[in-house]
């Protein structure tokens, strides 16, 4: 109303829903982008799994690689053995693919003359590099994304499970692909954490409470509508997959439609067919699976509440987690796997508590 708009349509949503967020918030990816330095924010991101699991990692200079801008670290526990090493390539560059993601390039086994592979993992982002004097600077996503993908990583590379086809990533159900990497990024709104993840690259001043307290404020705007959003993808996903009989004709748009008229506050109009370019459930690995993302966040948010509970540093809660979770890769059923590490089920209460949404 205030912007002369009487009724909201799809293609009006994020242009006023951002002009809201800026009035109400005030807040923007510039304003805190000064305060998360690349290689600040690597030594954070180092140092809260040296917290959390007793690990270190250590940047190797002698390496072959495929291009100057990747680095190649190694992990060791506390009793200094070997458990992993990875390629880190952060930068956008011509011809990279886009996006964020984590690779295997190794997995953890025995081979034939006995000897242990030691995993490998690729840890790829599109950042932008350093301009000038300046050093290379996150936004507070970008951070969000570093800490995701080295979930994933870690996952991988601290595996104590010698057989290739369930060691790290691999034979992972989809129910819990998600959960270590989902679980990571909660450290990237802990106070305690964002004083030494970052650092001003002029003066090293930790983020201020006052940006603080808006980061926070600001994290769950629009949690419910991306949620419902989630929830449609899934349903939509979900339909198509077991509704579908094969010789029957089979009206996409019309399954979509039924969907949205349960999940959608605002509607997108039939022309805009989304579905065409829904390239996880078509092209990807997630037929049938999508609802994994949303599950996985209930997962990673019940997971983060014991360390609520115990202390989100507690060495003995992140033992457990690295224990039960991290090292056990594919090889047993993940809802065994949550259960010996929380002590019960998975509980929705705490996402809808990270959400803003009372439980």
């Amino acid at each position: 109303q205030k912007h002369g708009i009487s009724e909201l349509e799809a293609w009006d949503f994020g242009y006023y829903s951002e002009k809201l967020k800026q009035e109400k918030y005030a807040i923007s990816d510039e304003v805190l982008r000064p305060y998360f330095p690349a290689n600040k924010v690597l030594s954070g991101l180092f140092e809260t799994v040296n917290r959390l699991f007793g690990i270190s990692v250590k940047e190797v200079t002698d390496f072959d690689s495929y291009h100057k801008d990747v680095r190649f670290f190694e992990i060791v526990d506390s009793s200094n053995t070997l458990r992993g090493r990875f390629y880190l390539d952060l930068y956008a560059r011509d011809h990279k693919r886009g996006g964020a993601w984590m690779d295997d390039c190794m997995g953890r086994k025995v081979r034939a003359n006995g000897e242990l592979q030691t995993p490998v993992a690729y840890l790829v982002c599109n950042f932008n590099k350093a301009v000038g004097d300046k050093p290379a600077l996150f936004t507070h996503d970008e951070v969000t994304t570093l800490f995701h993908e080295f979930g994933h990583g870690i996952h991988h590379m601290l595996t104590q499970v010698d057989a290739a086809p369930v060691a790290g990533i691999n034979g992972v159900a989809w129910d819990a692909v998600e959960l270590p990497s989902q679980f990571l990024e909660n450290w990237c709104y802990e106070e305690e954490a964002l004083s030494f993840i970052s650092g001003h690259y002029e003066t090293g001043e930790p983020l201020p409470k006052e940006l603080l307290d808006k980061l926070l404020a600001a994290k769950n705007y629009n949690s419910g509508m991306q949620m419902l959003r989630q929830i449609e993808f899934s349903l939509f996903d979900f339909k198509i997959h077991n509704d579908y009989k094969v010789g029957e004709q089979c009206q996409i748009q019309a399954v979509l439609n039924d969907v949205r008229s349960r999940t959608s506050i605002v509607k997108p109009p039939e022309f805009n067919r989304f579905q065409n370019g829904f390239s996880h459930i078509f092209a990807g690995g997630y037929s049938a699976g999508y609802y994994s993302y949303k599950w996985a966040e209930v997962l990673s948010a019940d997971a983060f509440s014991k360390f609520e509970e115990e202390g989100i540093f507690n060495a003995e809660t992140g033992q457990a987690f690295m224990q039960n979770i991290l090292e056990k890769g594919g090889s047993e059923e993940p809802m065994e796997l949550f259960k010996k590490f929380r002590g019960r089920e998975p509980n929705v209460d705490a996402l809808l508590r990270h959400s803003g949404i009372a439980a």
